[in-house]
């Protein structure tokens, strides 16, 4: 990873995803665990950001990398683009406030876990699904932002 991103990282903003599955609704055929074996490569890699999947309990505690990495950027995965109902906006506050332990505001990025794309002509979900919980993840953003500027 270092080699590829040698001479950017100063440029850009960097950063690596990594998936824990969305090739199916069922979490039960999907990655589980928690990232603890993978600190060590995180805390090498010339990144500044890690988008990581934690909309789903598979994920395992925000704790482990906000302990070890509260120096690089998270993109906080807070919703999860296999279910078909929106989160919450206040289960996305509650995301947002537990990783407000390990990381400054400005350094917490929302996102869905993984993406909504499509995979052999078939859609992980609904366009209009996608579409609610994407609404519900920037009402959880603004009123954030509002409490933290409060």
């Amino acid at each position: 990873m270092n080699q590829v991103v040698d001479g950017f990282e100063d440029q850009v903003r960097l950063g690596i995803h990594v998936c824990r599955g969305n090739w199916s609704k069922r979490e039960d055929v999907l990655i589980t665990g928690d990232y603890q074996p993978l600190v060590d490569c995180f805390s090498q890699m010339k990144v500044r950001q890690l988008v990581l999947e934690y909309a789903t309990p598979r994920a395992g505690d925000l704790a482990i990398i906000g302990r070890e990495l509260a120096d690089r950027e998270i993109g906080l995965g807070v919703c999860n683009p296999r279910t078909d109902n929106a989160e919450s906006v206040e289960l996305i506050g509650r995301r947002i406030r537990e990783a407000l332990n390990f990381w400054s505001p400005d350094r917490i990025f929302l996102n869905p876990d993984c993406g909504f794309g499509c995979f052999a002509n078939r859609c992980v979900n609904e366009e209009h699904v996608a579409f609610e919980k994407l609404k519900a993840m920037v009402a959880a953003a603004k009123l954030a932002r509002a409490e933290l500027s409060g």
